[in-house]
């Protein structure tokens, strides 16, 4: 009984001692010290941090793009494949048709074949007149059979022309589909990054995005690149440059190509298409594929490309001035043609 009592007041003890401790170790535990909040962005970090999401977006594009215009002509080349198998399963009905009617012309003659017919003749003429339609007969047999097999052969390699090419679109639209699912991504986190700012914040990121570009522009321009350039655009060139500047006001859109909205290779294409002069679509095969000419050679027309990437592109239209879409979220207008990173130049025309 004695230990029974004693077991209980020792309980008794614990719980008593537990419930005392209890504030204190909850004092203590909201006493300690929280980490330090995250250090705030500067504006000018913020502002470069969505520049290069845009610019990540602006490659993603090109790609998008690029796949875009292979699915294009892979789908135009598996239209035409189709169009040749059916071409050349009409041949081959042709083909047995005309073997058919040979068959049935020997059936006519009694079943025998044209050589047994002459050995039984024993008429000179007739002879020498069989033996010539015998020889004409069969190299037209032979000519027959050839014509079939050489078009059964050609029905073999467009059956495997069509395999193939159904391969390459749907890698075409796998990559597009990723490009795409890229772009939506980095252009979101760029609009997030930009709408957590107050209204005030905003103006002063545009403005400081303003001043860096005249400060690169600035910089570009006390190299002297401007001396000696020339003023004066051919014919094409000035019609290329005309329809660029009429799209000024009109919003970039990614991917797109015009009437109502541009992306940067979409309004050069455009432009020079509208001049009678088709170019690739995106700012990379723009800058592969075309003729390029030294910065110091560039003339009214002539593209400038920008970025180590080739990711950005637009219109010189002279005084050291350019024409472009800049990104999602502003609209083709006038800028300074070294108000970024120049690459190279690229001449069309």
């Amino acid at each position: 009984m004695n230990r029974r009592r004693h077991a209980t007041a020792a309980i008794t003890m614990i719980c008593a001692l537990t419930v005392l401790a209890s504030p204190a170790l909850t004092l203590q535990a909201a006493a300690a010290p929280l980490p330090p909040p995250p250090p705030k962005k500067s504006l000018e970090q913020v502002r470069q941090e969505i520049d290069a999401l845009y610019r990540q977006a602006a490659v993603a594009t090109d790609a998008y793009n690029l796949a875009e215009e292979k699915t294009e002509e892979q789908s135009a080349e598996i239209v035409r494949v189709a169009r040749m198998i059916v071409e050349g399963r009409a041949k081959i009905e042709a083909l047995k048709a005309r073997a058919g009617a040979s068959a049935r012309a020997q059936y006519r003659n009694g079943g025998l074949p044209d050589g047994a017919q002459l050995v039984l003749t024993d008429d000179p003429q007739l002879f020498l007149d069989a033996a010539g339609r015998l020889k004409a007969g069969a190299k037209a047999t032979t000519d027959l059979l050839g014509e079939m097999n050489r078009t059964q052969a050609q029905l073999d390699v467009y059956a495997e022309d069509a395999g193939a090419n159904w391969t390459k679109l749907e890698a075409h639209r796998i990559r597009q589909a990723q490009a795409k699912k890229q772009i939506d991504e980095k252009i979101a986190a760029a609009k997030k990054l930009e709408s957590e700012l107050a209204a005030e914040e905003r103006v002063r990121l545009r403005r400081l995005e303003e001043q860096e570009r005249q400060r690169a522009q600035t910089t570009w321009l006390g190299t002297g690149v401007l001396t000696g350039l020339t003023a004066d655009a051919t014919p094409d060139a000035a019609k290329a440059i005309a329809f660029a500047t009429a799209q000024i006001g009109k919003p970039y859109v990614w991917g797109a190509e015009g009437p109502g909205s541009y992306d940067c290779s979409g309004l050069t294409q455009s432009a020079w298409g509208a001049a009678g002069r088709p170019i690739p679509r995106t700012s990379q095969e723009q800058w592969r594929l075309l003729p390029r000419v030294a910065v110091e050679d560039m003339q009214p027309g002539d593209l400038i490309v920008y970025f180590a990437d080739a990711s950005h592109i637009g219109m010189y239209v002279g005084n050291g001035t350019m024409v472009h879409a800049p990104r999602p979220g502003r609209d083709v207008t006038l800028a300074g043609a070294g108000s970024m990173e120049i690459l190279g130049v690229v001449r069309p025309a």
